[in-house]
């Protein structure tokens, strides 16, 4: 288990300016589902953004933290325009 505010932590690491909204998806918090909106997403495509999230990520992905995790990832353009 991690709790929402480690899990923003974690983001913040290595996207300080990071907007991060995190649901627990099951109640058992290992299934998350996390909104992020930092310029470190301007430029990157879907799947580099994935990979740049997971490498965020690494250290409660690999000791079984998290178990499920689904990704919404925007740089602030793009969720200004949404």
């Amino acid at each position: 288990m991690i709790s929402q505010d480690a899990l923003i932590k974690y983001i913040k690491v290595t996207m300080p300016d990071a907007e991060v909204t995190v649901k627990d998806r099951t109640g058992t918090m290992d299934h998350y589902q996390i909104q992020i909106i930092s310029e470190a997403f301007e430029g990157k495509n879907l799947l580099d953004r994935q990979r740049f999230v997971y490498q965020s990520l690494d250290e409660p992905m690999k000791d079984g933290r998290i178990h499920a995790l689904e990704i919404k990832s925007h740089t602030p353009a793009e969720a200004a325009s949404a």
